[in-house]
């Protein structure tokens, strides 16, 4: 893991949207769990993701910092079958309703258990991250 994904320094990337290539045309997706409604991560989709999504049933998202197709859970295994897809009313963010295939949702951990994404909240005194698991 990076350095960004272990601190608790509040280090938000406010300029990831502008790294973003004009020709990759990516709309923001979150991805929900649909069981208990837990926002599991915010991702990127184009055109060709959101088809195979559709396509497979699979969660297939655009990985924006390798420029490519991105296979949810390809490497880790942990992949997720896709339920439904909402679209909002300005057409340019979608919410994918997911259930995890085989239990682990992020790359991430905590003493072998799988965290989701959002394992980290800011302490709005300190500006610190404190990570939800060790409370």
């Amino acid at each position: 893991m990076s350095l960004v994904e272990e601190t608790d320094e509040l280090m938000l990337d406010f300029e990831k949207i502008n790294k973003i290539a004009p020709e990759n045309k990516v709309i923001p997706a979150a991805v929900q769990d649909r069981d208990t409604k837990e926002v599991i991560l915010i991702a990127y989709v184009n055109e060709t993701a959101l088809r195979e999504s559709i396509k497979q049933r699979k969660l297939i998202l655009w990985s924006t910092s390798r420029n490519k197709l991105w296979f949810k859970g390809a490497e880790s295994g942990n992949t997720f079958t896709l339920h439904r897809i909402f679209v909002n009313c300005e057409q340019n963010s979608l919410v994918m309703q997911v259930t995890p295939d085989k239990g682990g949702i992020c790359h991430t951990s905590f003493n072998g258990k799988p965290n989701n994404c959002y394992y980290r909240e800011l302490d709005m005194e300190t500006m610190k991250l404190r990570r939800k698991d060790r409370e």
